[in-house]
């Protein structure tokens, strides 16, 4: 059981990050790759990822073993600037004695019966060269596994942050951990959660940032030993929407985390926008930026909720919409790929 116990000065000093961290999305999509668990999520991306993989990927192999401990310092924190080159050089520039502290908790872990690999442990003196290695690794990984889906995963956290946001507003930082439910249950002033070990957190007056990540699958995590004089981080996993592998932006073709759709005058669909978007659908596009329901959206545009839900699932095929279920409502929220469009088109008349 995971047990997050919060004080006054922790509650006002929650908030959610504003995107997905590359290295927890490493991390968690490398064991995600290894285990079989959770096959309608992430079915489809693993046999499209798994040809990809060889050697260069055996070091992240060796620091993440499907369960249990993993070193601290592959997800350092990253001071809220959230790109991969800065997310790299700050886990390269991790002091010698923290890599030791955390290759000796991994080699202790149960989860971890074998002796790590030469390369693995040569980490431990924090030589150039093995850092070189870690370096390329993690960039290897990320370009294989990761870069071709970044604008879906990057959607889909942005839909969840609508969802939290709508949370805040409507209850406070009460109803932001209230929300959190089923994965973690808000009793206040404890946040619990299943765990696969016991661990306390004390948040102290520290705060806690909330790290909504698409690949972290069931449960929570957090560090083993977090750092003292740093707000804590609990990693939650997010609603996934079934077939995303192979829907448009996030099919397995792109080149790096801002592949898509180039922005610009005519960027998008091509030859397919005239017959896309509508006045109609426009105004739905435009509205969504920031999360509206099927409801509001009816009473907003003046449609029925009948014609919200046909349009909707027209921009959602599309790949330029997200819809996530809370609750009895449909939350939409656009996608980058909307945004391009939008950007694109915004001084272009739509027909009716």
């Amino acid at each position: 059981m995971l047990r997050v116990h919060f004080t006054a000065d922790d509650i006002a000093r929650v908030r959610v990050a504003a995107a997905p961290d590359p290295l927890w999305e490493i991390v968690n999509s490398f064991q995600a790759l290894i285990r079989e668990e959770n096959s309608l999520a992430f079915g489809e991306w693993r046999r499209i990822v798994r040809p990809r993989l060889g050697p260069a990927d055996g070091l992240l192999a060796a620091l993440l073993p499907p369960r249990g401990y993993f070193p601290d310092f592959l997800t350092p924190d990253l001071g809220g600037s959230l790109g991969l080159e800065h997310a790299v050089d700050t886990v390269l520039g991790t002091p010698r004695a923290d890599l030791r502290g955390d290759l000796a908790r991994l080699v202790a872990s149960p989860a971890r019966p074998r002796q790590l690999p030469a390369e693995a442990r040569a980490l431990a003196e924090g030589t150039l060269e093995a850092l070189q290695r870690l370096g390329a690794a993690l960039h290897g990984y990320h370009r294989r596994a990761l870069a071709a889906f970044w604008p879906h995963i990057r959607a889909q956290v942005d839909a969840d942050r609508a969802v939290r946001a709508r949370a805040v507003l409507g209850g406070g930082t009460d109803g932001l951990l209230a929300s959190l439910r089923p994965v973690l249950r808000w009793q206040s002033p404890v946040l619990e959660a299943d765990y696969p070990v016991d661990h306390e957190l004390r948040l102290g007056g520290r705060g806690l940032l909330l790290q909504p990540s698409f690949f972290c699958s069931r449960r929570p995590v957090t560090l083993a030993v977090p750092l003292p004089d740093r707000t804590p981080v609990l990693v939650y996993p997010i609603q996934h929407t079934l077939g995303w592998a192979l829907m448009p932006g996030a099919t397995g073709r792109g080149s790096g985390p801002g592949s898509g759709p180039s922005a610009g005058p005519g960027a998008g669909p091509g030859a397919g926008l005239g017959a896309l978007l509508g006045r109609t659908r426009a105004a739905i596009l435009q509205d969504v930026v920031t999360g509206r329901t099927t409801g509001e959206l009816a009473e907003r545009i003046g449609i029925s909720g009948a014609a919200v839900s046909q349009h909707t699932a027209v921009l959602r095929q599309a790949g330029l919409l997200l819809s996530v279920r809370r609750s009895k409502h449909v939350l939409h929220t656009i996608t980058p790929a909307g945004l391009v469009l939008l950007d694109g088109a915004q001084h272009t008349p739509f027909d009716a």
